[in-house]
């Protein structure tokens, strides 16, 4: 990621964020393999050196980390890796998201059933990512399938809620840490998408409520 000078523009923000999420996924995944031990502090000029990148995108990178619960920070402390996030705070998360979703599919399902492309598209990634065992890859595409329901509801309200879960960050940690079989965890999507294409709302939010239920009875986060 050397060399990324920031830009004008709507280019240039669009970099910018993307590096960030590069840089807050790094970071997330160092934290979640030991890498960075817990209370271990957090050094932004360090890790700007040792990732090529510019010290503010460290520094939002560890805010978005901070804002989940994976760092804190205090002054004259800097910024640490925070304790494990306990069972109850993970599993609090499940139902908020779950209740999201199964209300965006109400509206998203007639919308995907004539549009399926998207959906169909993070679905092909999921199952390329798995036989791959592209762990990276593969809880980024089962976010996007997740998001691309939300995003086709339409309601600007509900996918404000939905993102401020930060569940993108969350599957990552989740995917490297309890995820043992990819491939068994993508098709658990395929029934709802087929529910989708088949217009079918009721089943569509059924099942979606089944399949946040599994990973409150496995205590994934």
């Amino acid at each position: 990621m050397a060399g990324t000078s920031d830009s004008n523009g709507e280019g240039g923000t669009v970099r910018r964020a993307m590096i960030g999420s590069q840089v807050r996924d790094i970071i997330l995944e160092r934290i979640v393999g030991g890498d960075y031990a817990s209370g271990e502090r957090l050094v932004e000029t360090r890790i700007a050196r040792e990732l090529g990148v510019s010290q503010g995108s460290v520094r939002e990178a560890l805010r978005a980390l901070e804002g989940l619960g994976y760092v804190e920070s205090a002054p004259y402390r800097g910024t640490r890796v925070r304790q494990a996030m306990t069972r109850e705070e993970a599993l609090a998360l499940r139902p908020v998201r779950a209740v999201l979703e199964q209300l965006a599919v109400e509206t998203a399902v007639p919308v995907l059933a004539q549009q399926p492309g998207p959906l169909r598209a993070t679905m092909a990634d999921m199952r390329k990512a798995a036989r791959a065992g592209d762990v990276k890859r593969y809880a980024h595409a089962s976010t996007d399938f997740h998001r691309v329901l939300v995003h086709a509801s339409g309601n600007a309200a509900l996918v404000t809620a939905w993102e401020s879960l930060g569940v993108d960050s969350r599957m990552l940690a989740t995917t490297m840490t309890s995820v043992a079989d990819l491939k068994s965890a993508a098709e658990r999507h395929a029934p709802i998408l087929e529910a989708v294409l088949a217009g079918d709302v009721k089943r569509a939010a059924h099942l979606l409520g089944e399949h946040q239920e599994y990973y409150l009875a496995t205590a994934v986060s």
